[in-house]
């Protein structure tokens, strides 16, 4: 059968592999620095293996069932998910009023300032955040207490108390992140036509009404985004929280992140450490998967 178009030019097989000399570099780079990894932790996962203590062995799913029956373990992932449920939905909240505010703002100037501010948290080290936040909530010599004593509030032992060493790391989580959740969701709402807002406002003046009907669909993905890469880096936080307490006192502040590095760097125990890191791996992604169900189907939000 002749061909449809006798006259058409055949890529050759340089053109056919030239999208992949772009491509390539990248993938590479991936596979090295993001698969790699991923798959030693998994090996190391099934092995009993002590750094310094001889060759590695075949251990099945021993570590996984120390996992998961380590009552360490378990305290550490009960300390995460607190820590994500207070600080998520606060960091939302806070973070949609501030995009909410700079979108219906029509000082151009004053959205600028605002924008440069909120690069500020997101720009600095968390480790160096820690530390400052150490000194500013420090017993004796931090600010925050010499604040309580002018209004005649006694003095809170921030770094000594349990209940208080977790609402300090909660609140420089949210003061640290906040920031990026506004300025992803006040990307979102730039991207509402104009002319959409302008023919709902002749209709009503409720900003409710037009937040619903008008921005939500362009702002849903923005929310879907921010809070898939909220648990992640809340689930996998570190410098800030070990640079204030190092998970301390006791175990109050002890994450997933930080239980992971005292087994592997303190206790050289690689396969029991990596064991936790694939069920937390396992449990971000599963918590993930779930955020884009619910709120990102075709359907529409449940």
């Amino acid at each position: 059968m002749p061909d449809a178009n006798p006259g058409e030019i055949k890529p050759t097989l340089l053109q056919k592999l030239e999208p992949w000399f772009f491509v390539g570099p990248s993938f590479l780079l991936l596979l090295l620095v993001g698969l790699y990894p991923t798959l030693f932790v998994l090996y190391y996962s099934f092995q009993n293996w002590t750094m310094g203590m001889g060759p590695a062995t075949f251990a099945g799913l021993s570590n996984y069932v120390q996992t998961l029956t380590s009552s360490e373990f378990l305290a550490a992932l009960s300390n995460t998910a607190l820590f994500l449920v207070i600080t998520l939905p606060i960091e939302l909240g806070l973070g949609l009023a501030i995009a909410l505010a700079l979108d219906q703002s029509r000082n151009l100037v004053l959205r600028r300032i605002v924008q440069v501010l909120l690069v500020v948290p997101i720009a600095t080290t968390p480790s160096v955040v820690g530390m400052l936040v150490q000194l500013m909530f420090n017993t004796q010599l931090g600010v925050v207490n010499y604040l309580l004593h002018f209004f005649g509030v006694g003095q809170v032992d921030w770094l000594g108390r349990s209940t208080a060493a977790f609402a300090m790391v909660s609140v420089t989580q949210i003061w640290e992140w906040t920031a990026f959740v506004a300025l992803v969701l006040q990307a979102s709402l730039a991207t509402v036509p104009t002319d959409i807002e302008e023919a709902l406002s002749l209709d009503t003046e409720s900003f409710w009404a037009r937040l619903r009907y008008a921005k939500w669909p362009f702002l849903r993905p923005g929310i879907v985004a921010a809070l898939v890469f909220q648990t992640i880096f809340t689930i996998k936080a570190f410098d800030m929280i070990y640079s204030i307490e190092k998970g301390g006192p006791g175990n109050a502040t002890q994450m997933i992140a930080l239980r992971i590095e005292r087994v592997a760097f303190r206790g050289f125990d690689v396969g029991l450490a990596s064991a936790e890191s694939v069920l937390t791996l396992i449990i971000t992604i599963v918590l993930a998967q779930t955020i884009v169900k619910l709120l990102y189907s075709k359907e529409g939000p449940v």
